[in-house]
């Protein structure tokens, strides 16, 4: 039984894996709408499905890049949820994440964004399958840096796709904010090679890769 949470962009998203492999989620999308809901729907589904956090066999959290308060809640609302527990906790690459929700078949590029301040993005690109491999690091990008780089056919998902010229988005398959869910993160977490993406923590060094003012200033260096 595994727990997952998705929380860096205004997506709050919490999904349960069973022992028989069904999924059950949680989620709402807003502004501030993660301090709300992130307990009660972690409540709701052990009601629901009638669990115990220690009878879990993994925590999956969204680790970033992403919002800063989105990540923060989360990290800051499993120190309560699992203390005392033995349970094991993942920091999961945001990113690598989102592209387990496309229509991306073995061997498509997947482009994951976020979108970030002026005209950036924080993205990475992946080679899809299983194992999936990354084919570029963590990165803030320019736009138009980033645009360069997107192929005829190829998959983006996330937020900020509304920002890019619409003669990139005509030739690729695109997935919005609606897309991103913990969901993701369970996909993920099925991978041969999980562990690239999905790094064991504890809740006292779990330290959220959030996009900071000084990270896009520093690009512009």
């Amino acid at each position: 039984m595994i727990l997952a949470y998705e929380t860096s962009t205004n997506i709050c998203s919490v999904a349960f894996q069973n022992i028989s492999g069904e999924v059950m989620e949680k989620k709402i999308q807003g502004r501030s709408v993660h301090s709300d809901n992130l307990f009660l729907f972690t409540k709701e589904l052990m009601d629901e499905q009638d669990f115990k956090i220690a009878e879990l066999n993994a925590v999956l959290v969204s680790n970033g890049p992403g919002s800063y308060t989105g990540l923060r809640i989360a990290a800051s609302a499993l120190k309560g949820i699992l203390f005392g527990t033995d349970v094991k906790l993942y920091a999961v690459n945001t990113l690598a994440s989102f592209a387990m929700n496309t229509e991306a078949e073995k061997g498509d590029i997947v482009h994951s964004i976020i979108d970030a301040r002026r005209t950036h993005l924080y993205m990475q690109s992946f080679e899809f399958g299983d194992p999936m491999n990354s084919i570029s690091e963590t990165r803030l990008a320019e736009i138009s840096d980033f645009e360069e780089q997107v192929n005829a056919g190829d998959h983006i998902i996330g937020t900020g796709i509304n920002r890019l010229e619409q003669s990139v988005v005509e030739k690729v398959n695109t997935y919005n904010e609606e897309s991103i869910t913990a969901r993701s993160l369970l996909k993920l977490f099925e991978l041969q090679n999980f562990e690239e993406y999905c790094i064991k923590t504890s809740l006292e060094a779990l330290n959220p890769n959030y996009i900071s003012s000084s990270q896009v200033n520093n690009s512009n260096a």
